[in-house]
Parts: C-alpha cells; structure tokens; sequence
C-alpha cells in the first residue's frame, strides 16, 4: 500500500457481465489471471486499495443484484498511477482480450471519482457514481478518464 500526503485519491469501479460462469473453460483464462493482475496492481506505483472479499479478488461481490456482473473497485494516488497500470503488462493483455469473457454493455461500465484520502469507497457508492454518470454524462461526482475533472473542485 502506498501512503500519500494528497487530500484526495482517485476512485475507480469497474463492472463486467459475464459471458459464462467463472467456473466455465471460457474463462479459465481470465480467471487464472486474477492474482497474479491483482499482485501486480497491488505493487504498483500510486496504488492504494481495492474491493476484496475472502476470496482475495472481488468476482463474488455483488453489484446491482446482477449474478452475472462482477466488479472491480480500486483507489489510487492519481489518474497518472491508474493509467500507467490500466494500459501496461499483464493488465493491458487481459484488457485486450475482454470480449472473450464479457459481454459488451451500452451503459457505462466505469465511472471514476475524487475520495478523501484513506476512504474505501463502499459498492454502494460505486454504484451510485456509475448511475449517475449514465444519467447525467461526466461531472466532478462521476467522469471517465476521457472527461477527467480535477479533485476538490
């Protein structure tokens, strides 16, 4: 865990339904590579936090009472932590074949946001940035890295 003299750090949830139960062959691969991503993000630089059950990952965490959908909820230093590990390694492989394991959703499916620093956003909260940011398009309570809005503001 990093620790960070900032005020705020940067929130992020992720949700993905899936295209078969995380016991199928379909996703055998996405499903070995969880903890080895999840190390990696752990250590990364600028990482804080992230949603985790028993199970060490967040695949049966509910959200929106949808059995099919999983979530991925992080906190980090800064948008610049985020992306160098979004779009780097082992992460960018996974990212790159998503569409094997998940089906591809209209409605936003990640939503980031400004927290206090120290504060684990709850699902709750996560769900209701990703609500809004559907009704409502990008604004300081919830954007996406295209349409960022600075913290405190």
């Amino acid at each position: 865990m990093t620790s960070s003299t900032a005020a705020y750090e940067l929130a992020q949830v992720n949700i993905a339904r899936l295209k078969a139960p995380l016991d199928s062959p379909q996703l055998k691969d996405f499903v070995e590579a969880l903890d080895p991503v999840n190390a990696v993000a752990d250590a990364a630089d600028g990482f804080v936090w992230r949603l985790q059950s028993d199970s060490g990952n967040a695949t049966d965490v509910p959200v929106f009472g949808d059995d099919w959908l999983i979530v991925n909820m992080t906190t980090w230093r800064d948008m610049k932590a985020l992306t160098a590990f979004m779009y780097e390694g082992q992460h960018r492989e996974l990212l790159a074949r998503r569409r094997e394991w998940f089906e591809r959703l209209e409605e936003a499916v990640t939503a980031l946001w400004w927290v206090p620093a120290g504060h684990q956003p709850p699902v709750a909260e996560a769900e209701a940035r990703l609500l809004h940011l559907r009704e409502h398009g990008p604004t300081q309570y919830a954007f996406t890295l295209r349409s960022a809005f600075p913290p405190g503001v």
